[in-house]
């Protein structure tokens, strides 16, 4: 039996019953007509992420394949080595930014769903249509597929196999799949092994910081690059190729707001965000620079281009030999997996959520943490968008489409997300707002601004050779990108206004504590008018 305790809920979970939509104090706290122990122990006994796994949550999730894979594309982006590694400096501000308001919402609003509980606390009107919006981008885009098709391309490069569509997408295949089973049915052991493979991930990277430095020395097996002389020669200025760069560096960087989505089951949520976010952040700045600087020494300047997703390779090899190359093409790999495992954690609990509020058909079945104590059925929508985009489209512009189509809705979101911070800036009065942490307004307005510039800059039309697609339209990304969020407002729009008026009843929604699960969802009832 689940137990009603709300009835006509507020349009969040973020959000209290007060009519000025101030948050609760403890939104994870049982409500007081429910407070018994044994429900609030089941809670708490829910809590399994501690500090270190809040930091290896975004950690793992910020360094996939993007340092290792990036690189290249940044580089022949911006024509020359000194504007390069402004665009890794300004991605990086650009993500400050970002940690800093996801840090103010989350420790205001402590709760699993990141940016769903933050667009509907400010986006209160109409009547859910913030989470309709939100729903198309959650549960239309696929961001496990990417990294897992670059780990079987690491793993059959490490085996000096061909790499083919096909044998690259089977072993991308099997790596999704895995991180599936893992998290779905053994989440300690999940949480275990992204802890671990974080680990290995940082040996990696100081790993490759040590060989540059070595290589700046003068220790490789071919002649000294040399690239830092006359560091800004073949700046393009090319306002297409920047905003491509910053897109592919924002990429590296996304994962900030990893540990956002699963503040429900977070120990002490509030400290355990303050301390994991910039630490991680931090860290992972401060090591994708040394990387960049890495690539350069080692790496002549026609072959970082051509290496294309192999740069990494390519320093080892050029440091250490060809056997030290495949070596290093097995670690790329672990931590292309480790970023897989991350990714399909937070990607499901958002799928979980949006049952929970009662938005999605069989809501009950996506909310449930049955049986093994995780979002099964929510990692599995994950995995299935996930294999169908790793799957359906061919080699080339149309890959390439996919990949783009998935990073540029964030953009547009973090907009919204920065607006409305900036909204609860300017009517603090009204919405009580006072969270532990703030990111101040000139902070919230950079972050703001900067996803304006990603969403509007993709289309001025690219100069000659800067274009990322071969044969379809430099703006189609974007446009198919829109469309996937009108597409959740097109199901708000039947759902919760024309199937309404039509039926003649109103929705209200109802909060629902499962006695199992101890975990809150929402259902709709049709009350006739």
């Amino acid at each position: 039996m689940s137990k009603l305790f709300s009835k006509y809920g507020a349009t969040s979970g973020a959000k209290a019953a007060p009519a000025e939509g101030q948050p609760k104090s403890d939104p994870d706290a049982p409500p007081s007509d429910i407070d018994n122990g044994s429900l609030y122990q089941v809670r708490q006994a829910k809590r399994q992420i501690g500090v270190t796994s809040a930091v290896f949550l975004i950690f793992n999730r910020m360094i996939g394949t993007g340092i290792f894979a990036t690189p290249s594309a940044i580089f022949s982006l911006s024509g020359s080595v000194g504007l390069s590694l402004f665009i890794w400096v300004a991605g990086m501000l650009i993500a400050a930014a970002g940690m800093a308001v996801y840090l103010e919402f989350g420790t205001a609003i402590p709760r699993n769903g990141g940016e769903k509980n933050y667009l509907e606390f400010v986006y209160s009107k109409p009547k859910f249509l913030a989470t309709g919006l939100y729903t198309g981008y959650v549960i239309l885009l696929g961001w496990a597929g990417s990294n897992s098709v670059v780990f079987g391309e690491y793993i059959l490069h490490a085996a000096n196999v061909e790499v083919t569509r096909w044998n690259q997408r089977g072993v991308g295949l099997a790596c999704i799949t895995a991180a599936f089973l893992i998290h779905g049915l053994a989440l300690k052991w999940g949480l275990r092994l992204q802890n671990l493979l974080g680990v290995i991930k940082l040996l990696i990277i100081l790993l490759i910081v040590v060989s540059g430095w070595a290589a700046l020395g003068g220790a490789l097996k071919i002649e000294k690059p040399n690239n830092f002389d006359n560091a800004f020669a073949g700046t393009t200025g090319s306002a297409y190729g920047v905003v491509t760069a910053l897109y592919n560096v924002i990429w590296s960087y996304i994962g900030y707001s990893n540990a956002n989505y699963a503040l429900s089951e977070t120990k002490n949520p509030v400290r355990t965000l303050k301390l994991a976010a910039p630490l991680a952040l931090g860290s992972v700045a401060i090591l994708y620079m040394f990387v960049n600087i890495a690539y350069f020494a080692a790496v002549p300047a026609d072959e970082i281009i051509s290496s294309k997703r192999l740069v990494a390779a390519s320093l080892f090899r050029n440091v250490f030999g060809p056997k030290a190359e495949r070596a290093l093409s097995v670690f790329v790999a672990l931590s292309a997996f480790g970023n897989v495992l991350s990714v399909i954690f937070s990607q499901g609990r958002l799928v979980q959520e949006l049952g929970r509020e009662g938005i999605l058909p069989w809501s009950r079945l996506w909310a449930s943490n049955r049986p093994f104590n995780a979002p099964l059925a929510g990692l599995f929508e994950h995995w299935l968008v996930s294999v169908i985009i790793m799957l359906a489209p061919p080699p080339g512009d149309a890959y390439n489409f996919i990949l783009n189509v998935i990073s540029y809705p964030l953009a547009v979101v973090n907009v919204f997300v920065a607006a409305g911070l900036a909204w609860l800036y300017l009517h603090k009065e009204q919405y009580n707002w006072n969270p532990p942490i703030k990111a101040t307004l000139p902070v919230t307005i950079f972050f703001f601004l900067s996803n304006v510039y990603l969403v509007i800059a993709p289309f001025v039309p690219p100069s000659d050779g800067n274009s990322v697609y071969e044969t379809l339209p430099y703006y189609l990304h974007c446009v198919v990108g829109f469309g996937i969020i009108a597409a959740g407002g097109v199901y708000w729009l039947i759902w919760a206004v024309v199937l309404p008026k039509i039926g003649n009843y109103t929705l209200h929604r109802e909060v629902v504590v499962d006695d199992i699960d101890g975990w809150e969802r929402h259902v709709f009832r049709k009350v006739p008018n």
